[in-house]
């Protein structure tokens, strides 16, 4: 294999390998962004749950309905 020959194939698996990169790159910002909404959407449900956490306290304060 002749040097010229060597050269063009690190070349051409040099690019490959960018391509590979970016693409990899593009998924991850993808999935950070998935999982910056998710952790956004939690912690609103954990505030909506601490709200609501004061309403569910006085139904479990009340007596046993008489059945029991």
């Amino acid at each position: 294999m002749s040097l010229d020959e060597r050269v063009m194939e690190l070349e051409s698996r040099l690019a490959f390998q960018d391509d590979t990169i970016q693409a990899l790159n593009d998924v991850l910002v993808a999935q950070q962004r998935s999982l910056d909404r998710m952790q956004l959407q939690m912690a609103a449900l954990v505030k909506r749950q601490e709200e609501m956490g004061g309403q569910f306290e006085t139904l479990e304060e009340e007596a046993p309905p008489p059945h029991y």
